[in-house]
Formats: structure tokens, sequence, C-alpha cells
């Protein structure tokens, strides 16, 4: 509403000399005052009001065809928030008063002056100012009680789920707030948009809020069908549904719809929970409640699909998952590094939950995989000391119980751990057992003058002959026996350049005869003693 427009006047008089005047003579553009029309007769009068919508109205008492009493009485009807100032004889005082009953502001009784004309649709446009300034206040204030609205009704219905509310409560804010849909009995679905941080995650604001109430609309629509509900957003993917129940259409079907036409419509898909019927407002905590519990089973399928609350379905032990000598074999292959046999373990364990026709309740699953994988860090800290542990570590928090992982994703995310912990596993056997190999290594070329059989060394290092011989190959990656070889044939080469003789270099390194020494040297360096030390010592040509 503009508040710097001028006021507008109208004159109604039967003498048109009276009109012109008023109208003609008095400059009230200077009073923030302009003439929107004027009349000779109250019929003529009240057509050019109802044309202008005039703010004041200054019009005589007694005129043809419909006199200001009439008129004024017309013309509240049409413009109630007009200021109606009546001009009248001395004669016609009780006609004025009458006026004033009906709505007039006030009088000026005939013969008058400017002046006096003056003042009072100054005083009437100063009343009428004061009373607009008023109604946009309050124009102001309804116009944000209705931006704020859809808040307020969201925040009441999330007030209804959360705590009991009795049924005058509900009565009295159900015109308001506009829920007046809410009648007994009721049921509560909770519907969750499926892995919607990882769909959503960096997409923009928009788009977002145009997915949401899309969501919002389908399943509006879908349960309209079948009775009339009140849906509302409890969090950034997830709303509620308070549906009126009269009917005894099954929940699960309404939400199976819910789900259908949200996939064939959107990108994305739900999980809907089913809480049971309530037959009063204050037990809707007890049904959202439900609903929240059946909602966790989208756990054990990912998503699109509806479970309902069973208040019969037994309570699950956890040995049903698995024994504690199960846990116990787990944890032995675990502490061995043994990834296949882990990751058959877990495969048995997750196929034997999927599958059950009972399935254990989602929060103890989770409970126990958190604690089981706690029993995994400890094994890895018992051997590694904390700083070397930060993969392992930063993969455990990647899944907590308010993450809303299903059971394939708790599947996988439990297979990474186990690889990550017995690769570390290895690696660190791996690096043990280079230094076992490292350490006889330098046993050998150590000790070149003894008889260095592959029993030998494999007793120095405390290790079975097989496994030493293998595991030295793997390290080295040369058989152990042409290790020991090449290492005296290196010796001799040396010992050959300071000079030493061929009976007292195979003595030395542990020959019994030089001829036999000679051999193996040439074989292994395509000449004899002699010829390389000649060589070296640039006594020879011979290559």
């Amino acid at each position: 509403m503009n508040m710097n427009r001028l006021v507008k006047l109208c004159v109604v008089d039967d003498i048109r000399s009276v009109v012109d005047m008023i109208t003609k003579k008095i400059p009230w553009h200077e009073h923030g005052i302009e003439i929107a029309g004027s009349a000779t007769n109250g019929e003529e009068g009240l057509s050019v009001i109802r044309e202008s919508l005039p703010d004041i109205i200054l019009t005589d008492i007694r005129m043809p065809k419909m006199d200001g009493l009439e008129m004024t009485r017309s013309i509240l009807e049409v413009l109630p928030n007009s200021k109606v100032i009546i001009l009248s004889a001395y004669t016609d005082f009780d006609y004025a008063q009458k006026a004033i009953q009906y709505g007039a502001l006030d009088y000026v009784k005939k013969p008058f002056s400017v002046d006096q004309i003056v003042k009072a649709v100054v005083k009437a446009k100063e009343v009428w100012e004061q009373e607009n300034l008023s109604r946009t206040h309050v124009l102001g204030l309804q116009k944000k009680i209705k931006e704020s609205m859809p808040a307020l009704r969201q925040e009441y219905l999330s007030l209804l789920v959360h705590h009991q509310t009795s049924e005058a409560e509900l009565a009295r804010l159900s015109d308001f707030l506009d829920i007046n849909e809410l009648n007994p009995p009721f049921a509560v679905m909770t519907i969750q948009i499926d892995q919607f941080t990882d769909k959503y995650g960096e997409v923009p604001v928009k788009e977002i809020e145009l997915a949401r109430f899309s969501l919002q609309n389908i399943v509006e629509e879908t349960i309209s069908f079948y009775t009339t509900a009140v849906v509302f957003r409890e969090a950034f993917n997830r709303y509620i549904c308070i549906l009126n129940m009269e009917s005894d259409e099954p929940l699960v079907e309404i939400a199976d719809h819910c789900c259908a036409n949200i996939a064939r419509h959107t990108k994305f898909t739900i999980s809907i929970g089913i809480g049971q019927r309530v037959s009063a407002v204050q037990e809707l905590p007890k049904s959202y409640q439900q609903s929240l519990s059946a909602l966790s089973y989208h756990f054990y399928t990912g998503g699109n699909g509806a479970f309902s609350y069973n208040a019969d379905s037994p309570e699950l032990p956890v040995e049903w998952i698995y024994t504690e000598d199960s846990e116990n074999e787990f944890l032995f292959a675990f502490r061995s590094g043994n990834l296949d046999k882990c990751v058959e373990w877990a495969k048995g364990i997750f196929n034997e939950m999927g599958k059950a026709s009972v399935l254990p309740e989602p929060g103890v699953v989770e409970r126990l995989l958190q604690g089981l994988v706690l029993r995994m860090l400890r094994v890895l800290l018992e051997k590694f000391p904390r700083v070397s542990m930060v993969d392992f570590e930063s993969k455990v928090h990647e899944i907590r119980g308010e993450s809303g992982a299903d059971l394939q994703e708790y599947r996988e995310w439990f297979v990474q751990l186990c690889d990550i912990g017995c690769r570390m596993i290895n690696q660190e056997r791996a690096s043990e057992s280079q230094k076992i190999i490292y350490r006889s290594a330098e046993y050998i070329k150590s000790n070149l003058h003894l008889d260095l059989t592959l029993e030998h060394c494999a007793k120095q290092a405390n290790l079975s002959w097989g496994y030493y011989s293998n595991l030295f190959k793997k390290v080295t990656g040369t058989a152990f026996q042409q290790f020991v070889t090449i290492a005296k044939i290196e010796r001799a080469k040396s010992m050959l350049i300071e000079d030493y003789q061929v009976q007292e270099i195979a003595q030395q390194l542990g020959y019994e005869h030089r001829r036999y020494f000679s051999e193996v040297f040439k074989k292994q360096t395509g000449l004899t003693p002699t010829e390389f030390k000649d060589m070296s010592l640039g006594k020879s040509s011979k290559p």
C-alpha cells in the first residue's frame, strides 16, 4: 500500500456553486489531498464514489433522488474505511446525528466558511491516515503470519508425533493451522529418501528443494486416493505422514504405491516405516516410534520398500547371528592375516542375515559389527603403534549407527577393513621374514669356511628347513645352495686378487679338493682360478 499518495476527496451537494467552490477554490494539494470526483445528487454521487473509491466524502444531507443519510449508509457498505463528513443546515441537526450513528466521521453546519471545510477535511485526512497506518501494520503482521504458517504448521505437527497432545489442543489449533483433516484413528508413516546424501551431496540447493517438493507432492497425491493425511518434513531427507485410518485399507499397500510412484516419477527411491493404528492423538508418538523401528529394516534391502512394525516379532539373541566360537574363529584368521578365510567368514554371516525369514533388529546387527571391529582394532594395536593405524581407523569411522548404511554397505565396509588389517599383518610378517633371511645371509657370508648346509642354516634361523628354503628364495630371489655358491666364488675372487694360493682358498672356503673348487669356479665364472687371477692382474688378455 502506497503511504505517500494523495488522499482522495469526493464532494456531493445539490448546489453546483457549493460543489465548485469546494472543489476549485481550495488548494487541496497543499494539504496532501486531491479531488477524485463530484456530483449534485445522491444517486450520481454514489456512482462516482463506487468508481473513484475516495478516502474522504463530503456530502450534503438533503439532496434529490438519495439523501446524504441513505448515501452514507451505502458508502460505508462499499468503502468501510472511508471517512464521511456531513454538510447540514441547523434544522437538519438530528439528521446529521443520525448519519454519525451510521458511521459518518463529522458534520459541518451551513452556512460554512472555507476554513471550516478545510479544517473538517484535514481532520478526516489525519484520522484516515492513522487508521490506514494501523491497517498497514495489521496487514504486515498477517502477511508475516501467512509466510510463517508452513513453519508453524510443521513445528506443531512435529510436536504431535514427539509429545503427547490433548484432543482439545488439536481442535483449538486445527482451523488456524489448516489441519482439519487430522481425525482419529491415526497411523504414522516415516518416509526416508534412500542414499540422499550420496546422490545429492553436491547438487545445488534449488535442485534439492525441487526434489523434496516433488517427493511430498507425489506422496500426498498417492495417499489422497485412499484417505486423508498430512505430510511434513522432519529432517533433511525424511518426512512424516499422519494418516486418517477410518478405512480398512492396508497401510503397507498405500506405502508400496508411494514407493512405486516415487521410483517411477523421480530419480530417487524411498523407504517407508509404518507404525500401527492408534485411536487417539495422544498415541501418535507411539505410532511414530513404531514407524522409526520399522524404517530401520531398510538396512536389509538398501531402500525402495515399505516395512510394517510387528509388535509380535521375537527378540533374537546376538548368538543367532554368530556364536562366540565363530567369532573366535574369525579373529584367529584375522590375527593370522588370512584374508581369504576372513572374507569367507564374513560372506557366510552376511548371507545368513540377508536370507533369514525373521530378520534381527538392525540396531543389534550394527552394534554387533561395530563391537567386532573394535576387537579387530585391538588385535592390530597389539602388533602396531597407533600412528601406523591411520588407514584402518579412518575406514572404521566411515560408518556410524546414524549413517543410514544398509546391509550391503556394511558388508563392503567390513570386508575392506579385513583387507586393510590383513595386509598390515602380512606386510609386518613379510618384514620380519625379510629380517630373518637378511641375518641368515650375513651369517652365510661370514662363515663360508663352514659346511653351510640347508639344515644347518635353517636351524640357525630357528625355522624348519622346508619353510626356510622357500622363504630364502622368496626374499633373496635365489635358491639357498646357489646363494652359498655365489658367495663363496665372490670371496674366492677377492682372495685370488690378494694373491692367495688356489689350494689355500679352497680350504678356507670349505672345499676338500682343489680340483673340485676349480671346477665350481670355472662353472660360475667361465675361467679357471689361475686364468681369473692373471686376467685381473693384467697378465692375460683372455676374456
